[in-house]
């Protein structure tokens, strides 16, 4: 594929220079030169109003999907208990199928898990697609996407989402690079685009400052990973999923890891994405001191504790506690912002929350933007007092 410039055509314009994202194009002398960066994207062609810019690139044809339909959700479970991401992308997915007028599908794999569908049915599944084998009762990467990679081939959905939980991270890449399909990693958005009928795929990039859209026009089915607590669960009234029940082809020396033993991690309180109230410490809190005033303040209220990205950096709390873009996405009932300016990146994993409390020595941070009620002053003096409050039986 070659670009090439009809120089007697060319005005100098710039603009095929200005749109080049790989400094593929340069104007010299009054004229569009093409550079050794080229990569014949074309992106230069089309913004040519002098139709200087040839090329012998052709369309990349989109393929005909017809055939392809439903939208689908891998249900996580462990032990016989369904994940929390599960029933959100169930609720997400009767969105989409709203603006597509396609059915909602869940997928549940495992060991004597049919029990389990009724509460897919509720919260939105018309079709469950159940896969029970001995040899499923624990995940392993291999037979779990031996299943998924047979349903797909099989019943041929449009749309795949997973919870980008680190079972999700670990099985959604395997079922992609086997279907030939793209994916895209810690959605933090979903939505149809209006005219292509296609998902569009929102997800932060370059640290989480920049949110990218994602689009995958040429492969089905469209496979994305979302974070959990940033969908909501929704239960429907419609009556009992269409179970479909299938035969999984597994065998023990495929598939090559064996689980040898369970080690469950200690954990302390509740994940803060299932919390009602979290009280959450940034910048503006006194190190591990401060902390342990907010921990305090947290477990007068019933709640938990979470932090901001920086207080992560600084090893003072663990990264399953921070909030934000780069952390996890919570909606409790009360969000309290202790010493916490309210960047961007925070903001969009709390947005969720149905009220927040901020309280900031700056009048000007951008937490109070976002915040039902704010107090300005000194942190390290309003949490004790807040305690002191609580401790002898008062309210907030």
């Amino acid at each position: 594929m070659t670009i090439w410039i009809t120089e007697d055509q060319c005005d100098g314009c710039k603009r095929c220079q200005r749109v080049c994202p790989y400094e593929g194009i340069e104007v010299i002398d009054g004229v569009a030169r093409v550079t050794d960066r080229c990569t014949s994207c074309g992106v230069c062609v089309d913004v040519c109003k002098k139709e200087a810019i040839g090329s012998d690139i052709t369309p990349r044809e989109v393929p005909d999907f017809s055939d392809r339909k439903g939208i689908w959700v891998f249900v996580e479970q462990t032990d016989g208990h369904l994940a929390n991401v599960g029933l959100e992308l169930l609720g997400k997915a009767q969105d989409l199928s709203a603006r597509l007028n396609e059915d909602v599908s869940a997928v549940l794999i495992g060991k004597d898990v049919a029990r389990l569908c009724d509460t897919l049915s509720d919260h939105g599944a018309k079709h469950i697609y159940l896969a029970e084998h001995d040899l499923l009762e624990h995940f392993r990467t291999i037979a779990y996407a031996d299943v998924i990679e047979d349903l797909v081939k099989k019943f041929k959905p449009s749309i795949l989402l997973i919870g980008a939980t680190p079972l999700g991270r670990d099985l959604a890449p395997r079922v992609s690079r086997r279907v030939g399909s793209g994916l895209t990693a810690d959605c933090t958005e979903l939505t149809i685009d209006p005219d292509e009928k296609i998902l569009w795929q929102t997800r932060p990039a370059f640290g989480g400052n920049v949110m990218a859209t994602i689009a995958n026009r040429y492969s089905r089915p469209q496979m994305a990973t979302v974070r959990p607590g940033v969908m909501e669960k929704k239960t429907v009234t419609e009556g009992l999923a269409n179970i479909i029940r299938f035969e999984p082809r597994l065998d023990e020396a495929r598939i090559r890891t064996k689980v040898l033993q369970i080690v469950k991690e200690k954990k302390h309180g509740t994940d803060i994405t299932e919390a009602s109230v979290i009280v959450a410490g940034g910048r503006g809190i006194d190190g591990r001191k401060g902390f342990d005033m907010l921990q305090e303040l947290a477990g007068l209220l019933g709640g938990e504790l979470a932090c901001t990205r920086l207080i992560v950096e600084q090893g003072i709390m663990p990264q399953s506690s921070q909030v934000g873009q780069t952390g996890k996405t919570v909606r409790p009932e009360i969000y309290i912002a202790c010493g916490i300016s309210g960047a961007i990146q925070h903001r969009a994993g709390m947005m969720g929350s149905r009220y927040i409390i901020a309280i900031n020595n700056d009048p000007n941070a951008p937490i109070f933007q976002v915040a039902n009620w704010g107090i300005v002053g000194d942190v390290n003096e309003i949490v004790p007092q807040m305690i002191k409050q609580l401790s002898n039986g008062g309210t907030l």
